[in-house]
């Protein structure tokens, strides 16, 4: 693993490494966990006031020596609205210091800076390796296989995280952006087949759309590639979803890691494909999103960060606006952080027939037990009485697998039964490039087309993204 040699990193790196070696060995205990949270928590607060014009203002009157597990409660919550208002003055240091410069895509609000300094990095860099290991054991015993990355911009994190993290576990990566106007989906593909290339990393979307353009351009899925995995990030993934790639491309697929530009990774994922909070970097808590009001450490809320690393950007009581599952559940492996399952966006709940839903509840409705999928849409219309009635458009391999018959009673019947609302099925040709936009703009805006309100911001500009979201070409 790569290491800094400025010797203001040493201390540091000593102590943090010390932590994640015991963390590994499953030889923190709760007494451990408790002083490293208060320690880094105090240096964090008091970081961020010297150097950050926003939180000086933001925390103004806080006693950093005084903020602990016990009272980071008190303090006020960062959010996204923050961080594009105050952009430069957010960041606790100068553009100088840092080993990497990123920002948001700007595609629904402004570009925000997100530079990392060599803390950042290793932090953020170290808990992706062990997941990548962990499973590189499992697949491949002793081989490394070579990696494809499919990320979205130039000045996102994912080329250089991910890549880091390849050279970490010593393997080779091809960095080919099939949206790129260099790569294109055709050439991504032929680098796919020529470097036999075993590890895909990209999101899901872009994932359904090599599929659809390797039929396009000829290619059989089975005999022409040598995939054996595909990581997914950058939007959610449900095992249902998970399930229906594995039979398109008749490979192993992995809800790989979560976090953003602003937080960086928060969960990375074992062996038995369950998500884990990488707890030496982050304070998590659960926030009922309606009120702001904390739920606690564990169940399921909008998640709340405190990171834990004293570098260019550590984020106070950040609230991210994802709906997650946090430390329910258990899991036997080498990964030791709390189980943490992301269930979707704040903004992607839907009001549905009887209630309120998660998009990951819509997703699996869909999704559960469908196979040969290519992409889906949820369209939501309201009937003359004024209320709810479902379209699910299909877009499937040769018919799907399966009987035809089996999807178009088994989704109005999970509708039906889990939202109270009547759905049909339509098994369509293809289907309006929109739904690959989920991972730059949102899931609700890419999956969901609702007819019963005007088009709001997201959608607008899902829409004009779409346009020029070609594999074709």
């Amino acid at each position: 693993m790569w290491l800094p040699t400025d010797a203001r990193y040493q201390d540091f790196l000593q102590e943090y490494l010390a932590v994640c070696d015991r963390y590994y060995a499953g030889e923190m205990t709760a007494a451990d966990w408790t002083d490293w949270y208060d320690r880094r928590l105090a240096v964090v607060v008091a970081h961020t006031q010297a150097k950050s014009p926003f939180y000086q203002r933001h925390l103004a009157g806080v006693d950093a020596a005084g903020v602990t597990t016990e009272t980071l409660r008190n303090l006020p919550f960062t959010t996204k609205a923050d961080l594009r208002r105050e952009m430069f003055d957010v960041l606790s240091g100068d553009i100088s210091e840092g080993t990497f410069f990123y920002e948001t895509t700007g595609t629904t609000g402004r570009a925000t800076p997100c530079p990392r300094d060599a803390k950042e990095v290793i932090a953020s860099n170290t808990h992706v390796t062990e997941s990548w290991r962990s499973i590189f054991r499992h697949h491949f015993g002793d081989r490394r296989p070579a990696i494809g990355l499919m990320g979205p911009t130039e000045v996102h994190s994912f080329g250089d995280t991910l890549g880091d993290v390849a050279r970490n576990v010593g393997s080779c990566n091809a960095k080919i952006w099939p949206y790129s106007p260099v790569i294109g989906f055709q050439k991504a593909l032929q680098l796919m087949r020529d470097l036999r290339l075993e590890v895909i990393c990209c999101t899901p979307g872009v994932c359904l759309n090599l599929a659809k353009a390797a039929r396009h351009y000829g290619y059989d899925l089975a005999k022409d590639f040598n995939v054996k995995l595909f990581f997914l990030t950058g939007e959610m993934c449900t095992p249902a979803l998970a399930a229906n790639i594995d039979s398109v491309w008749g490979v192993d697929t992995y809800n790989i890691l979560y976090g953003s530009q602003e937080a960086f990774v928060i969960g990375t994922t074992c062996k038995n494909k369950n998500m884990h909070l990488s707890a030496p970097n982050y304070v998590a808590e659960l926030i009922e999103p309606d009120t702001g009001a904390v739920a606690g450490s564990t169940g399921t809320g909008e998640l709340c960060v405190t990171t834990l690393i004293d570098g260019l950007k550590p984020l106070v009581r950040y609230r991210t606006g994802d709906l997650v599952r946090l430390g329910e559940e258990s899991c036997d492996c080498e990964l030791k952080g709390p189980r943490l399952d992301v269930v979707g966006r704040v903004l992607d709940r839907i009001e549905l027939g009887r209630g309120r839903f998660l998009a990951a509840e819509l997703e699996e409705a869909v999704l559960e037990g469908v196979r040969n999928c290519l992409g889906f849409q949820i369209v939501i219309d309201a009937d003359e009485a004024g209320a709810d009635r479902v379209t699910v458009r299909l877009d499937l391999i040769d018919g799907g697998a399966g009987s035809r018959a089996d999807i178009e009673a088994g989704v109005p019947r999970r509708f039906a039964e889990r939202f109270g609302v009547p759905a049909t099925v339509e098994i369509v040709e293809e289907l309006d490039q929109i739904v690959s936009t989920g991972a730059f703009v949102s899931w609700k805006a890419a999956r969901i087309q609702d007819r019963r309100t005007a088009p709001d911001h997201e959608t607008e500009v899902a829409m004009a993204m779409a346009a020029g979201r070609r594999y074709t070409t």
